[in-house]
């Protein structure tokens, strides 16, 4: 299996996903530098990346969103069978722009990994609860949910 250390520049496609023994993952959306030569139809590349190191996986869960440009360093491990994403295990991030700041309409459910929560214009509160429908509790305010999770966690010994 070759490997290449090189970086890497993408958009965040979803929320990074927290993993067994502290790793987090997410994919990268990376368009070619020649996007203008190719056709309008022409398919971007996944690169799923992965980290274990403490400092980037707590920005990757706490101050990532969708959208977000990044580059990402690390070791590029090529895919064992073609077609397969190529995987990047990062050993350093850096946040190139930042995504626009969704404006929610009505009420809007989101996932946090193995959590749940509900956002309502209507108010500031954010009710969660684990992916299997067990009430977490209610955070102030968008803001404040990544921290009740991370109580939640430390209160229950597990990550649900």
């Amino acid at each position: 299996m070759e490997t290449k250390h090189c970086a890497v520049d993408g958009w965040v496609d979803a929320i990074p996903v927290p993993g067994p023994r502290g790793i987090v993952s997410f994919d990268l959306v990376v368009r070619p530098v020649d996007i203008d030569a190719l056709d309008d139809d022409a398919p971007d590349t996944i690169v799923t990346c992965t980290s274990g190191d403490p400092r980037i996986t707590h920005e990757l869960l706490n101050g990532i969103q969708p959208g977000d440009l990044l580059r990402a360093t690390g070791t590029l491990v090529q895919p064992p069978a073609p077609g397969e994403p190529a995987r990047l295990a990062v050993d350093a991030l850096e946040v190139l722009d930042t995504a626009l700041i969704p404006v929610l309409r009505d009420m809007v459910l989101d996932r946090y990994g193995d959590y749940v929560v509900i956002f309502d214009a209507d108010t500031d509160a954010v009710p969660v609860f684990t992916a299997h429908g067990a009430w977490v509790g209610l955070a102030d305010n968008p803001d404040a949910v990544a921290r009740l999770i991370d109580i939640h966690e430390r209160v229950t010994g597990s990550d649900v």
